[in-house]
């Protein structure tokens, strides 16, 4: 495997970053999860200028031009033959010292890869996924607010401990309100009375790719699409139940704290919108 490191290309045993990187000290940089399909960077434009905006918020220079790094992202694709994968880019603050100041950092550490990815077990798109409400709450955004994509992920990590503590494939995170946020990495939305719903930025979901393709894509199917805060009780009683993200794309969920969704399985309108993504995701 071939790793973009920094300006070129080397050999995977040879990518390797200092232990006195900031990204490796203290989770200081910002990243993305890119899709791959046939052979295509899906929505590139639309990542890189999130990771810029991230960087941006938290004063990291990347050092690179936006055109630059998205030829950086292609030749590494293209070097490892990904028809249809995964690509993770990540910007760290550097090297720097055992000390907080970023300031010290010079130089941005700039890591591509591009792999394979299968997020859940095939099945699972199919029947349809269980979550559990964990207590871990999302970080409040004035500590870190959720529309930076960070390598500080450990919020979500821990939650995503609660999930698997409980047997479940997913947890859902709510604010310091009580409001659903995301799940540990995907949005969340549900079907009531055939509106399809999500939270809102500002509750503390991530402004997800997949998220916004799917509300383009659920309006000009003639869906009525709202962005509004959902209790826990939204989640229990809503018609359907689904999750979307890069690595996810669209999934069903059927058993969110024991509560079984419609019928328990994938819903009507969820099973439409998923197909509808694949088919633009894959044109």
């Amino acid at each position: 495997m071939k790793i973009w490191m920094d300006d070129r290309l080397v050999d995977e045993a040879d990518a390797k970053i200092s232990v006195f990187d900031h990204g490796l000290l203290y989770g200081d940089g910002v990243f993305e999860g890119i899709r791959v399909y046939g052979g295509k960077i899906f929505e590139l434009a639309a990542h890189l200028k999130r990771l810029y905006e991230s960087a941006k918020v938290i004063r990291l220079d990347i050092g690179m031009g936006i055109d630059e790094l998205a030829a950086a992202t292609e030749k590494t694709v293209e070097a490892n033959s990904i028809a249809d994968g995964y690509i993770r880019l990540l910007i760290t603050r550097g090297i720097g010292d055992l000390g907080l100041d970023p300031f010290i950092c010079k130089n941005p550490g700039i890591i591509i890869i591009a792999d394979g990815i299968q997020l859940y077990p095939e099945e699972l798109y199919e029947k349809g996924l269980k979550v559990v409400s964990v207590s871990t709450m999302r970080s409040h955004p004035l500590a870190l607010a959720p529309q930076i994509k960070s390598l500080n992920y450990l919020n979500n990590i821990m939650a995503k401990v609660e999930a698997i503590d409980q047997g479940a494939g997913e947890a859902i995170m709510y604010n310091h309100l009580g409001y659903v946020a995301e799940a540990s990495a995907d949005n969340v939305f549900i079907v009531k009375d055939d509106v399809v719903i999500t939270p809102p930025a500002e509750a503390g979901a991530l402004g997800g790719i997949t998220r916004g393709i799917v509300i383009r894509l659920a309006g000009e199917m003639g869906y009525e699409v709202a962005e509004r805060n959902l209790t826990r009780v939204d989640l229990y009683v809503s018609d359907e139940f689904f999750m979307t993200g890069t690595a996810a794309e669209v999934i069903a969920i059927v058993d969110i704290d024991g509560r079984v969704i419609g019928d328990g399985k994938p819903g009507k309108i969820t099973e439409t919108i998923r197909k509808k993504f694949f088919e633009y995701a894959r044109s």
